[in-house]
């Protein structure tokens, strides 16, 4: 067996983590693990990873959130309360190592513990409850973002009342800029001729700026309902407002203003779209 599965006395099986559910709605519905990397498009040994529940090996913390959130969609699963679950075992390292205590009956005096051990392991409990609490609120927050790794630079003398402060360029017209709305968001940039411009997953509020000089640039994602877009700094219509693969979409500035405004109706998430 690949883990150890731990049963209770009375026959029943410990609660299960996020990486137990996953692995387990996968086998339910009998898909494979190359299946999912296909479905997905997350690597195999990154979903490996992820059914073992051993989040720390991923890269950073981003991609443990990003790639059970599009892993649980696939399958159909209640993202939010997984990642409500991620979060909690990742604030704990790691994955929730699940234990049992042998049951008891009440009433029984050969069996029932000494008061005394009883108030100090409520005392015991509450003491870690508030410790783990503290620690979560200060490190790993929803929403909060992660130390700087480099010491921010100290800030630069104020300028002297005579000397003129040059004003900060302003957008070009045809400036594209696509920003994440969620976190964990995979996207390829790339010209038309097969030159990467970026390709990476995206967290919430992250952006990037077509450069100009780009020869014929595109897209390729399955969440363009997750970009916001602006064109020389105005808001541009979405590549589509639902979840849909799209590739191949040409992002110049003349070709996002011709497009036509996205369809509202709710279209296959296996669909490609291409321009």
């Amino acid at each position: 067996m690949d883990e150890e599965e731990i049963v209770s006395h009375d026959g029943e099986l410990p609660l299960e983590g996020v990486a137990q559910k996953l692995r387990r709605a996968r086998e339910e519905q009998k898909l494979s693990l190359a299946d999912m990397a296909g479905r997905t498009r997350i690597a195999l040994r990154h979903i490996e990873i992820i059914e073992r529940g051993d989040f720390a090996e991923l890269p950073a913390r981003t991609y443990a959130i990003g790639f059970t959130r599009t892993y649980a969609r696939e399958l159909g699963l209640d993202e939010n309360q997984l990642l409500a679950e991620l979060r909690e075992e990742l604030a704990q390292g790691g994955a929730h190592r699940h234990s049992y205590a042998p049951g008891f009956e009440p009433g029984d005096p050969a069996k029932v513990p000494p008061p005394g051990i009883v108030w100090a392991s409520i005392i015991a409990v509450l003491l870690l409850a508030i410790g783990v609490y503290a620690f979560y609120s200060r490190f790993y927050a929803p929403g909060a973002d992660p130390a700087p790794i480099v010491a921010e630079a100290e800030p630069a003398p104020a300028p002297r009342a005579a000397a003129a402060v040059p004003a900060a360029p302003a957008a070009s017209a045809d400036e594209v800029v696509f920003t994440a709305l969620e976190d964990g968001v995979w996207v390829s940039f790339y010209e038309a001729g097969g030159r990467r411009l970026e390709q990476k997953l995206m967290a919430r509020g992250e952006r990037f700026v077509v450069p100009e000089d780009a020869r014929d640039p595109r897209v390729w994602t399955g969440r363009p309902d997750a970009f916001a877009i602006t064109i020389g700094g105005q808001p541009a219509p979405k590549l589509a407002e639902q979840q849909v693969t799209v590739r191949d979409v040409a992002i110049t500035a003349k070709a996002l203003r011709e497009r036509p405004e996205p369809a509202a109706t709710p279209e296959p998430a296996s669909q490609v779209i291409t321009g």
